[in-house]
């Protein structure tokens, strides 16, 4: 696990874990399992990141580390339900 791609495991890693025992923001996961190449994770963390009212979801459309994901049906539906403007 070198590398780039290494660094970004880590880092989910290090994210989830800290979730047990405290707090780390699932926005955040999302985007790095996004940055990843990880769409399943990210739109599951991201649907936690709602169900959890976490405020960066706010920066939904304009946040570049999710670009990857704006072609999925999955983030327009998540939008919607946040509020966002189309």
């Amino acid at each position: 696990m070198s590398g780039w791609k290494g660094a970004l495991r880590k880092a989910i890693e290090v994210q989830e874990a800290q979730r047990k025992s405290g707090y780390a923001s699932p926005y955040r996961i999302a985007t790095l399992d996004a940055d990843l190449g990880d769409k399943e994770h990210a739109f599951e963390w991201l649907n936690v990141a709602y169900r959890e009212h976490n405020d960066a979801l706010i920066s939904l459309k304009s946040d570049f580390t999710l670009d990857s994901l704006r072609s999925d049906p999955r983030f327009s539906e998540l939008v919607r339900k946040v509020g966002l403007p189309q």
